[in-house]
């Protein structure tokens, strides 16, 4: 029976701070004027948390999304209010060595009530979905595409968001009217220039971001880029020097834990199946090297 790793944060509570919210992977606290993101060691698959984690999953998530908000900043505003090396608020200093490098301290904002999606790939539920119909989210696609294949240009995919369960794919029109036409045109402008910069520099670096997913809020009437960003757990990451279109794609992101799971006798509802040791090894491994070539430097 797998258990949980030495050095595995999968819980956290911090006494005196109120926490508002815990998703699949990170707990949300409230600061006041601003919230405390932090990011555990939980992994997720086909919407269901596993019990044991992946050994400083939640700092990989967390500087990576930092490494892509610094090279970002100048187009797109986001959330940050801080930098990965600056220390954290007074009331937070006694649980420095537990937050260390997984959390981040962001502003309020109204999250948008869509998933932004972009696919400059073929994977997936979208390739499933092109075998059927030709498209994908209702985008129409050149016919003769294989699995895999890179897309003549990056199509955004807008999904809902979905408290439990699976999110749903929807058309763009679907997504103007929940968060009005203007808005989703700006979410969707900013999410392609976002895909397309970070898609240029990851492939410099070895590492084809075959899709991803972003997440946009208010700061008033300005749209900012919040949340993580085009990390192995909201994007499909594959070693660019393996590449090959016409077959599946060994990944850095969790598919190493999907793919595991799809062999069992499981039927994908909670409670999760505990992961063997060489699986969270594996997966650890895949984590840190995704972050280490795209930092050029060790986790």
């Amino acid at each position: 029976m797998a258990k949980p790793q030495e050095g595995t944060l999968l819980n956290l509570e911090l006494p005196g701070v109120k926490k508002v919210k815990s998703g699949k992977v990170r707990e949300i606290f409230d600061l006041g004027d601003r919230l405390l993101l932090v990011a555990t060691d939980r992994i997720s698959a086909f919407d269901v948390v596993m019990p044991n984690g992946i050994p400083r999953k939640g700092e990989v998530l967390t500087q990576i999304s930092h490494l892509w908000f610094a090279q970002t900043q100048s187009f797109q505003p986001n959330h940050l209010l801080s930098g990965p090396n600056e220390p954290l608020p007074e009331r937070l200093e006694p649980f420095s060595s537990v937050l260390g490098r997984r959390s981040m301290v962001v502003k309020k904002c109204r999250p948008l009530a869509i998933e932004c999606v972009v696919r400059g790939y073929l994977a997936g539920s979208g390739w499933k979905e092109y075998q059927k119909t030709g498209m994908v989210c209702g985008v129409r696609l050149p016919a003769g595409l294989r699995e895999s294949s890179e897309l003549p240009e990056p199509i955004f995919t807008p999904a809902t968001k979905a408290e439990a369960g699976h999110d749903e794919n929807i058309s763009f029109e679907k997504a103007g009217e929940i968060t009005g036409e203007a808005i989703a045109e700006e979410a969707r402008a900013a999410s392609l220039k976002i895909y397309n910069f970070a898609r240029d520099y990851a492939r410099k670096r070895g590492i084809l971001i075959a899709d991803t997913k972003f997440e946009f809020g208010l700061d008033g009437e300005r749209l900012i880029l919040i949340d993580e960003v085009l990390t192995p757990d909201s994007s499909r990451f594959w070693p660019g020097d393996r590449y090959e279109a016409g077959r599946s794609q060994p990944s850095f992101d969790k598919q190493f834990v999907r793919d595991y799971l799809e062999t069992l006798d499981w039927d994908k509802t909670p409670p999760g199946p505990a992961l063997p040791e060489e699986v969270v090894a594996k997966t650890a491994a895949k984590y840190a090297e995704a972050y280490e070539r795209l930092a050029g430097m060790k986790l």
